[in-house]
């Protein structure tokens, strides 16, 4: 095969915006508990045996040195009322908790966002691995809450928000 150049950042950054994924806000804190947070749509499962889940978190945003000296992290996977916090989370705001209700998680003591998030993952850090400009975090599921009454979850593609579409 002739040596072909990676596609252009733009081209890239268009064809994943094309397809769309459920919005997380991966939370953490520091040794002081000041808490740290960005909107994600990078995350998945990685195994049922044990329990894993990774996330991407760039290299740029301030989060991921904090992510990797505590060494935990929480996945609060919005419901569609939960779009202001994921707005919040992708935004230059400094206090950017100051805008959201959370509380303390159960096992890590991480910020869970209990009114916007439909379901959480508490989850111990198990492996880091620097990929581009970003870094893989694999993590241990700990502790899991899904809330069936909550409203739909939140997606984001071509831009822009939506809510899981209805069931018929």
């Amino acid at each position: 095969m002739a040596d072909q150049s990676a596609v252009a950042p733009a081209a890239f950054r268009a064809l994943m915006a094309s397809h769309p994924g459920g919005v997380a806000v991966i939370t953490t804190a520091d040794e002081q508990g000041v808490p740290y947070g960005f909107t994600c749509t990078a995350l998945c499962s990685v195994s049922l045996d044990p329990p894993r889940l990774l996330v991407c978190v760039a290299h740029t945003g301030r989060t991921l040195p904090v992510l990797s000296e505590r060494g935990a992290f929480v996945a609060n996977l919005l419901h569609a009322a939960g779009r202001g916090a994921a707005e919040v989370f992708t935004s230059r705001t400094a206090d950017r908790f100051g805008e959201v209700s959370w509380r303390p998680g159960p096992t890590t003591g991480l910020p869970v966002l209990a009114d916007d998030a439909h379901a959480v993952a508490e989850c111990r850090v198990a492996a880091l691995h620097p990929c581009g400009d970003h870094t893989i975090v694999v993590g241990d599921v700990l502790r899991s809450e899904v809330r069936t009454a909550a409203p739909a979850p939140l997606l984001y593609g071509r831009r822009r928000f939506a809510a899981w579409p209805a069931e018929t």
